[in-house]
């Protein structure tokens, strides 16, 4: 993602942001078409919501809780993983 925002921080601000919508656009319909096909649909929308989140506000505080509930999804599975059985 950083190679992403640097190439694109170099670019005109209008051209940014064409560039970044229609990618960020592409990836998730990708995604939704992986939904029902085979193929990793919910990585392919955190990636495009991500992008988006470069130039627009609402994906951008989508993808800061994302990134929040997959924390606190992360933190509830190594409580469950780290403890021990009682014998």
């Amino acid at each position: 993602m950083n190679h992403l925002k640097r190439f694109l921080g170099r670019l005109p601000h209008p051209i940014r942001w064409i560039l970044t919508i229609v990618i960020g656009v592409a990836l998730i319909v990708l995604g939704l078409i992986m939904l029902v096909t085979p193929g990793p649909g919910i990585v392919f929308l955190f990636l495009g919501i991500s992008v988006l989140a470069f130039e627009i506000e609402w994906a951008r505080e989508l993808n800061k809780q994302g990134v929040q509930g997959l924390e606190i999804l992360l933190k509830r599975l190594k409580t469950i993983f780290s403890k021990k059985p009682k014998h």
